[in-house]
């Protein structure tokens, strides 16, 4: 193959592309200091992504939040927003451990969701395959 081969810069550009989205990704969950919080309440340095759907009868939030404990997070709606809080806490063997990679943002996160007009119900959230779902019933 020759310079001017399309398939050489292609897959040069493709796999530049590539990296570049990597570290984008990399960027976007690392941690943030955020001085103005109180040290007694940290906050939140990280946001999930979640998938709103609507039926006729119900609102369904997934929220990506593997290895997080249920008991960690809280879901509340106030002014047509839904907010999702909680935090991951490091295991305690990632404290004596070699960390090859570690990806999954760790510290507290919050996620808030202006939601469609009406009013909702929250049926008690519950985790299905590392997401949490958040059942909202129309009122």
């Amino acid at each position: 193959m020759n310079k001017t081969d399309p398939r050489l810069w292609m897959w040069s550009d493709a796999v530049e592309m590539l990296n570049r989205a990597e570290r984008m990704h990399r960027q976007m969950f690392q941690p943030v200091a955020r001085p103005e919080a109180p040290a007694r309440h940290h906050a939140p340095c990280w946001e999930p992504p979640v998938d709103m759907l609507e039926t006729d009868h119900e609102l369904l939030v997934l929220a990506a939040l593997p290895g997080v404990d249920p008991d960690r997070m809280t879901v509340s709606i106030q002014n047509g927003v839904l907010t999702i809080a909680g935090a991951r806490v490091l295991p305690p063997e990632l404290h004596r451990a070699t960390i090859h990679r570690m990806e999954l943002p760790q510290g507290r996160f919050e996620r808030q969701l202006a939601l469609p007009p009406g009013r909702y119900e929250v049926n008690r959230p519950r985790v299905v395959n590392g997401c949490l779902a958040i059942v909202l019933r129309k009122v």
